[in-house]
């Protein structure tokens, strides 16, 4: 398993709406990985919540909420 994956799925996402959207309706980490493993992105649960660690606040609402401003007061998760 490449442990890079999750870190390329974050890249991918900025690309893919149709990923986004997929990846925004999870409602659970299990979820979310399961969306990814069938777009061929394969982590665990761990291996996610460092990637999550390592974006900044901007970095996630990018992905989150695309189109709108930096959000200072968001905390990643």
């Amino acid at each position: 398993m490449d442990k890079n994956n999750a870190a390329k799925l974050f890249q991918a996402v900025k690309q893919d709406q149709i990923l986004k959207e997929r990846l925004k309706a999870a409602t659970n980490p299990e979820a979310f990985i399961q969306v990814a493993n069938l777009a061929g992105y394969n982590f665990t649960v761990e291996e996610l919540e460092t990637e999550l660690s390592k974006l900044s606040a901007e970095e996630l609402a990018a992905i989150i909420n695309p189109g709108v401003g930096p959000r200072l007061h968001i905390v990643p998760r």
